[in-house]
């Protein structure tokens, strides 16, 4: 495979911090290696519609601290029909890119593998989803920033149920995955953590705050990921707990979108930084329908239907940390 002399980069799928420093990285990584780089705007709907733009080291100033994607994301329903991939072909055809990276979660990955498969572009997909929930690697983009703006909110949470004895239920994002609401449970000191990968049951919750009651404490964190199968949602756990412990005064956040917003931290514009030179410098030695991802601090390629079909695992040594430390 002959080395790209034009690359495009997209964000598609969820917005999440870290997602700029990566398009910063992968502009300017072209730049330096005498690359063109089209910025592609609105995902694979910019594809579709032709929306992108060449760009230089210049282009991408002042973006290494910003949240969201300047690129702009948006579903596209099109893109998921071999008509939408053929237009989406023959724009990037028109322009002479030879190649692509793909910023976002598994189903922008899906999209990318079978592009690839149909029209035979090099793609490199780079992991950007605050939910941590992709395999082949340790961390994706947004999940440090998102794990310290939940934890922050917790400890604002904790002053008022403290202030009133309460306890506070926190749904925070991760649907398939706890990967958020297990870290940022043991972050915060929460006495309880609802994860998908392990359903405690109500029942056990319930034995959990009442031996936190009967210990001394007054107030309480219950934090659930939001994919919890423990009840059918927050607000049902809410009333099991107000019927059954009456004591308590309950009250349910439900943080949401907060959670992907907010500068990246300096941990998720490294890892950004370190991501995109790699897929540029690994599409120029020819690797293609790969995912870019980093274990044990070294950068690895995994196979793009391995990071789509694979499941990241939860680490069960923090499952045992968090039941010990909620005493």
């Amino acid at each position: 495979m002959k080395k790209p002399n034009k690359i495009a980069v997209l964000t598609s799928g969820g917005d999440a911090p870290g997602m700029n420093a990566a398009v910063r990285a992968v502009v300017r990584s072209c730049a330096f290696y005498d690359i063109e780089c089209y910025g592609v705007y609105q995902g694979y709907q910019g594809l579709i519609d032709g929306n992108m733009k060449l760009m230089n080291a210049r282009s991408v100033n002042n973006i290494v601290n910003k949240g969201g994607t300047f690129l702009k994301s948006a579903r596209c329903l099109e893109f998921r029909t071999p008509e939408g991939r053929a237009k989406a072909y023959k724009n990037i055809q028109d322009k002479g890119i030879d190649a692509l990276v793909v910023i976002g979660g598994d189903g922008s990955f899906t999209g990318a593998m079978i592009f690839q498969q149909e029209h035979n572009v090099p793609v490199i997909g780079i992991p950007g989803t605050i939910d941590n929930d992709i395999y082949g690697t340790r961390y994706t983009l947004g999940y440090d920033t998102a794990l310290n703006t939940v934890v922050e909110v917790i400890d604002k949470i904790r002053d008022t149920a403290s202030s009133h004895n309460r306890l506070f239920i926190v749904e925070v994002m991760g649907r398939d995955a706890g990967h958020i609401a297990l870290n940022s449970g043991i972050g915060a000191g929460a006495e309880e953590i609802l994860i998908p990968e392990e359903n405690r049951g109500l029942d056990q919750m319930l034995e959990s705050l009442q031996r936190s009651e009967k210990s001394g404490k007054s107030s309480s964190i219950v934090v659930v990921a939001e994919g919890d199968k423990t009840g059918e949602n927050v607000f049902e756990i809410a009333k099991y707990i107000e019927t059954n412990l009456p004591y308590y005064e309950v009250r349910v956040s439900v943080l949401g979108h907060m959670q992907r917003g907010g500068a990246p931290s300096c941990f998720d514009r490294v890892l950004a930084s370190r991501m995109g030179v790699h897929a540029v410098e690994k599409l120029r030695e020819g690797a293609s329908n790969v995912m870019v991802g980093v274990i044990d601090d070294k950068m690895v390629l995994t196979p793009l239907e391995k990071a789509i079909k694979g499941k990241s695992e939860i680490n069960n040594n923090l499952l045992r940390v968090a039941d010990i430390l909620s005493i």
